[in-house]
């Protein structure tokens, strides 16, 4: 079982961006954390619209961090993480696909992984906000085929050696994309989204699932219906990484043991700290109360 942190980075931290991720990056590693995913988002709006309702909380408003802060955008936050560690595993987390040109996300991703010596997690996610497709001037309908499309315009540039695709959303000619990334075929693409749209993407192109604010009773059936689809794709569980994120729900040695009876492989909690010495608080807590436990599954 891997311990890991989701960082929403503002750049509003008391000390230096540069400092505070320098620092950020050693305190995880010396703590035993496995990796970070960087949250995106690359707008805010003071006021959302309430038809594009929020998943992840209860009364579908978004928290305050987007709402009033900004966030660093992600794919630069792990790149300045990896040249400072040696270890931690560098995910977004969850790039929101179907509003980047897919070359650009396939390139910059492609120099994160060379920088990272291969420490690269494609994570990949819809969005939830109609306001932040129009801020980037994407069709927030049909938005899950547009991600399919890409996906495989990425892979393509990832793996060939002369890169091809035309489909619905996207027409790239013959192209030769260098360099490749270090991981072969490709950077693993973790896929969010707790849909069965979202689940059955996981079947089809996953090498993880990142199930955003889930406790092991939500994850159980959930769970079951990826294995359904799985066995649709001819694939089996054990092909999966399962990351599951209880979000800002309380996370501790009971329910990691829970997580782990039902085959998570990670589980992320968030750090919302803003200086050095809160950070290395969090750090330490996060490391006594489930990194030490953690070594027991």
């Amino acid at each position: 079982m891997k311990i890991s942190v989701q960082l929403l980075i503002t750049g509003e931290e008391q000390e230096p961006l540069p400092l505070f991720l320098a620092e950020a990056a050693r305190i995880l590693e010396q703590r035993g954390i496995a990796g970070v995913w960087a949250a995106e988002h690359v707008v805010a709006f003071s006021d959302y619209d309430p038809k594009y309702s929020y998943p992840y909380s209860d009364d579908g408003r978004p928290p305050a961090q987007l709402s009033q802060a900004g966030l660093v955008e992600p794919l630069t936050v792990l790149t300045a993480l990896a040249l400072h560690s040696t270890t931690l595993r560098l995910g977004t987390g969850i790039a929101i696909l179907p509003q980047r040109n897919p070359v650009y996300f396939a390139k910059t991703a492609a120099a994160l992984d060379l920088l990272s010596n291969g420490r690269f997690i494609a994570g990949i996610g819809l969005g939830w906000s109609g306001q932040e497709y129009a801020a980037t001037n994407t069709p927030f309908e049909r938005r899950g085929a547009r991600l399919n499309d890409y996906i495989q315009v990425i892979r393509t540039l990832w793996e060939d050696p002369v890169s091809e695709y035309h489909g619905e959303f996207y027409d790239l000619p013959a192209c030769i994309h260098l360099p490749k990334p270090v991981q072969r075929p490709h950077p693993p693409l973790y896929f969010g989204g707790e849909s069965i749209p979202a689940m059955r993407r996981v079947a089809r192109f996953g090498q993880g699932w990142f199930a955003m604010r889930m406790t092991p009773d939500i994850l159980r059936p959930k769970l079951a219906a990826l294995q359904d689809l799985l066995a649709e794709h001819g694939r089996s569980p054990t092909d999966v990484d399962i990351v599951a994120s209880p979000g800002d729900r309380e996370c501790n040695a009971d329910m990691i043991a829970s997580f782990a009876e039902l085959g998570v492989s990670e589980v992320v909690v968030p750090i919302f700290a803003n200086s050095v010495d809160a950070f290395r608080r969090d750090a330490d807590l996060i490391q006594s109360g489930l990194v030490e436990p953690s070594t027991h599954f």
